[in-house]
């Protein structure tokens, strides 16, 4: 069946079908493998290549067995040929959805009524469009019963779920998607991973006015309990975003560091905090403590206060 059809059918079908398959088996993420991988093209364009080459080389085949055929076989098989390619299931399907008379049987349905020499023909609804019709009921007795009657849910509780539901979906985005961090979002970093990208980037970018142990040349002490702008890890990543003191503080980091890579360094460099560096650099701002620290509870008992008699007292009396 499928030989019979004309080569400008065979040809994209099956190049369609390979792409297909290609583009289910390539994991390419969001991007089509023939856009993320260009060696890609290149095979397509070589199945395009082979596929062509195949129907030529058919077509040399049967005309070097054509011209075997005996003259009355030729014709037979001609007149095969010549035969025009129809779609039967594709008509028959079309005739059971529009029922539509051929022209040589409107005679049977044909009215009465002239209009100036235009007849009318009694078509019937086709009934494509009564199926549909008998659908869009059968739905609306359905929406009546579920929401009207039984009251199942309302547009504002589907709201509030639909809601909760993005939420949740965008705090599972947010775990494989670092780089959205900013100050406001940013948390401290304990991963492995994280903190020793961040030791890398201490190394590379900072040692030279922190030193490598953080004991602070240029730059301030690390491993003290002060800070100049404030310490925790939001504080630290804005400094490091934006930059230090105007005209004598550090450089802005937000061109050359990603914000996952300032959050990395960020989160390094308050594990130095309490550690012993060689030459400590003397402390500078002030003692940062955080807010958001829980606050020890005052004790309500207090001590009971001991009376202490004067010796003098109790001799008198």
């Amino acid at each position: 069946m499928f030989t019979k059809t004309p080569w400008w059918i065979r040809i994209p079908v099956l190049f369609f079908l390979v792409f297909g398959l290609m583009e289910y088996f390539i994991d390419s993420g969001v991007q089509p493998a023939i856009i993320k991988y260009p060696m890609t093209q290149v095979f397509m364009l070589l199945v395009l290549l082979i596929l062509v080459a195949i129907e030529l080389i058919l077509n040399a085949i049967e005309t070097v067995m054509f011209k075997t055929l005996s003259p009355e076989a030729q014709e037979r098989y001609l007149a095969e040929k010549n035969k025009k390619w129809e779609w039967k299931w594709g008509k028959a399907m079309y005739a059971k959805l529009t029922r539509t008379k051929k022209i040589e049987e409107e005679g049977e349905i044909i009215l009465d009524h002239n209009y100036d020499g235009i007849r009318e023909l009694d078509n019937v609804l086709p009934p494509w469009w009564v199926y549909m019709f008998y659908a869009t009921i059968v739905f609306a007795v359905i929406y009546l019963v579920r929401f009207h009657i039984a009251g199942d849910y309302t547009q504002a509780i589907e709201y509030d779920q639909e809601v909760a539901e993005a939420k949740i979906a965008i705090e599972e985005y947010k775990k494989t998607a670092k780089n959205l961090v900013d100050v406001n979002t940013v948390e401290l970093l304990t991963d492995a991973s994280d903190l020793s990208a961040g030791q890398k980037i201490f190394e590379t970018s900072c040692v030279a006015c922190h030193m490598a142990d953080g004991g602070g040349g240029i730059g301030p002490n690390l491993t003290d309990a002060n800070w100049i702008l404030g310490g925790g890890i939001k504080n630290v990543f804005n400094t490091i975003s934006e930059g230090g003191r105007d005209g004598k503080g550090m450089v802005a980091w937000k061109q050359s560091l990603k914000p996952l890579e300032m959050a990395q360094v960020a989160s390094y460099v308050l594990q130095f905090e309490g550690t012993t560096p060689a030459n400590p650099k003397a402390a500078e701002g002030d003692v940062w403590v955080n807010p958001d620290a829980p606050k020890a509870e005052e004790s309500e008992e207090t001590a009971p206060v001991e009376q202490v008699s004067d010796s003098t007292t109790v001799v008198m009396n």
